[in-house]
């Protein structure tokens, strides 16, 4: 599988967690001839060889600007995805299911040889007992209680008949572990502590004890590693899904060491509770449904990415939750809508 040159890449989402770290990555990128990125917003990042453009994929109506935006394109990179509001789950299926199903139907129109997805952990069904971790042919049932694991595995239902449909796509999924960096954490203390969350209590000596709870046990990795996935898989001969996640695994045992602080043993429906009564009263946005997610997903097995994509996560887990702590208590951003920063006590 001989890397190959790409005329012209087309990231949807581009303004985003991953798509700011994807797009800094294909503008140094030789093999790569020009990036058009797409968001909601225009951002204020200049980067040769990148140009933006604004489209909203959740309107109905910008299908023809769409259709225009990819109508050259080599690849297509779909990335876009909205979190909130989770009090609204039709409005974050129309961003985002709706919003992918246009996507998926310019780059059918278009005839867009390749088409790279951004699936998640989260599409996956609940692991397997004892929690080994699972590989990409587990199945993507997702758990139904929060919108954003439904959207996702909805998501591979629709890909599996655009695959069927459009066989000459080479159409690559990548399902990551949570992602973290220091220029996202002032958007995801937003998305999921609250936008008024202070910065400055996620500091090691303020958690004196560390709650540990049934199905404490997940991935994460760093934004920059996975964006490096995605610039090999577009440049690569491959097709299909791929794990990716860094190690150690995290637990309450890891956090603790992390935080300085002693595992505590909860009852997970007392956190559920304390979390589903904040949310229903509008003072955390993320939901429980949310939390029971968490709870049940996988682990996953990464040696397909490290075979066919020769890729190696250049960060532990450890380095990119400790990023994302840095990045929570100064308020670190990016000059877009969605990463602007902004320190909080």
């Amino acid at each position: 599988m001989n890397p190959k040159a790409i005329s012209r890449v087309v990231v949807t989402g581009a303004t985003g967690n991953v798509g700011t770290s994807l797009v800094r990555i294909l503008a140094d990128e030789p093999r790569v001839g020009s990036v058009l990125g797409l968001a909601r917003r225009r951002p204020g990042i200049d980067l040769p060889g990148v140009e933006w453009a604004e489209v909203d994929l959740s309107r109905e109506g910008d299908e023809p600007l769409l259709a225009r935006h990819v109508a050259d394109a080599d690849a297509v990179v779909h990335l876009a995805w909205r979190f909130q509001p989770t009090h609204d789950p039709v409005e974050t299926w129309r961003s985002n299911v709706l919003g992918s199903v246009r996507v998926f139907d310019a780059v059918a129109a278009a005839r867009v040889p390749v088409l790279v997805h951004a699936s998640s952990v989260g599409a996956y069904s609940p692991g397997p007992p004892g929690g080994a971790p699972v590989s990409e042919a587990w199945p993507t049932h997702g758990w139904p209680g929060a919108a954003y694991t439904r959207e996702k595995s909805y998501l591979e239902r629709v890909l599996d008949t655009f695959e069927r449909d459009h066989p000459t796509t080479r159409v690559v999924r990548m399902r990551p572990a949570f992602l973290f960096k220091e220029e996202s954490a002032s958007e995801q203390r937003r998305i999921f502590a609250g936008r008024f969350f202070p910065g400055m209590l996620m500091r090691p000596e303020l958690l004196p004890l560390m709650p540990e709870f049934d199905g404490l046990r997940f991935q994460v990795m760093h934004t920059e590693d996975a964006a490096d996935a995605y610039r090999r898989a577009l440049l690569r001969d491959v097709r299909g899904p791929f794990n990716l996640a860094a190690e150690p695994a995290l637990d309450a045992a890891t956090l603790g060491e992390l935080f300085g602080a002693r595992p505590v043993r909860v009852p997970a429906g007392a956190v559920r509770g304390a979390l589903s009564a904040a949310w229903h009263l509008r003072l955390a946005p993320a939901s429980p449904g949310l939390f029971d997610a968490v709870r049940h997903i996988p682990l996953l097995a990464t040696e397909r990415a490290r075979r066919e994509l020769e890729w190696e996560p250049s960060h532990s887990s450890l380095d990119a939750l400790e990023a994302f702590l840095r990045g929570v208590r100064a308020g670190a951003g990016d000059d877009t809508a969605p990463l602007a920063g902004h320190r909080v006590g």
